[in-house]
């Protein structure tokens, strides 16, 4: 059976791997947890920009697709072997999620887009982003809201727990990965 998408890349990765990026993304929303709201901006737009397994898979069969159009156009046919190779191997991670550079990849600390979004929407909940949401809840008030966002309506600041204790960051994480 093929794996779903948002699985199909951590299910292919040694469990260490998975846990030291586990780790790393608890250790960064510690870290953020009590920034101010202009640090949490500087991070989430850093988020936003972060390259993920998928990019990096892309690139990496690319430079080896053109290099090995190179090598068969100055030494002959015979390296044509290597494009189609990995051509394989793209193919494979596309379908599977797994590739012979799935394992380098992740060791030096390349997260899928999931495991990116759990770091987003676990700062976003510690910054209060989400607080309001239970009370909107027919398409008039959500349409109603937008529009006050939109225009730069004021926001009144709902102060709750401390947003640099453990808990709530761990409460935070459970929350984005469920």
């Amino acid at each position: 059976m093929i794996p779903t998408t948002t699985e199909r890349v951590v299910l292919h990765t040694h469990k260490d791997d998975n846990d030291c990026i586990s780790e790393r993304t608890r250790q960064n929303v510690s870290h953020y947890a009590s920034a101010t709201p202009q640090t949490l901006d500087a991070r989430l737009r850093h988020l936003d920009r972060e390259w993920d397994v998928e990019r990096v898979t892309a690139l990496a069969g690319g430079l080896g697709l053109l290099a090995g159009g190179g090598l068969t156009l100055a030494f002959g046919t015979a390296w044509v072997a290597v494009p189609v190779l990995i051509a394989g191997f793209m193919l494979l991670h596309a379908v599977v999620g797994w590739s012979p550079l799935l394992p380098p990849i992740r060791k030096l600390g390349f997260r899928t887009a999931c495991e990116i979004s759990y770091e987003r929407y676990a700062l976003k909940a510690l910054r209060g982003d989400f607080r309001r949401l239970a009370g909107v809840t027919t398409a008039h008030e959500r349409e109603e809201l937008s529009r006050f966002e939109g225009e730069g309506g004021a926001v009144v600041p709902d102060y709750g727990p401390d947003a640099s204790d453990p808990e709530i960051i761990n409460e935070a994480i459970r929350a984005v990965k469920a």
